[in-house]
């Protein structure tokens, strides 16, 4: 699914990348305010949610080659992490829905969980 529908299931406001959520393809999220968790555990290509906003969430995306992210619980990011990411080009998104809420809408839409499997 792309990003503009990403938008309308989780009823988000766009913070950066108007332009750009049309184009970005959602297949896969990875849900965490772990930022090792998802060094750890995340595919690229994936949608990020998080309640964290600081700068290294945008350095975490960059180098993981994420898609986007999705800030939960209403959270607004930092300035700093907002101009990092107009830098970078990744669209950034804010819902109100806490994180358990944003996962679940986003499994019924049928975006996957992105995930490194661990014994």
């Amino acid at each position: 699914m792309k990003l503009s529908e990403v938008k309308k299931i989780l009823n988000a406001d766009v913070i950066f990348g108007e332009e750009m959520i049309d184009q970005v393809e959602v297949e896969t999220a990875f849900a965490s305010d772990l930022l090792s968790d998802v060094l750890a555990y995340s595919k690229e290509n994936a949608l990020f949610l998080t309640g964290l906003t600081n700068p290294q969430v945008i350095r975490t995306v960059e180098v993981l080659d994420l898609v986007g992210v999705v800030f939960v619980r209403g959270k607004v990011p930092q300035m700093e992490t907002v101009e990092l990411a107009k830098r970078k080009g990744i669209p950034l998104l804010r819902t109100k829905c806490i994180m358990f809420e944003t996962c679940g809408r986003l499994y019924g839409a049928g975006v996957k969980a992105s995930r490194i499997m661990v014994d």
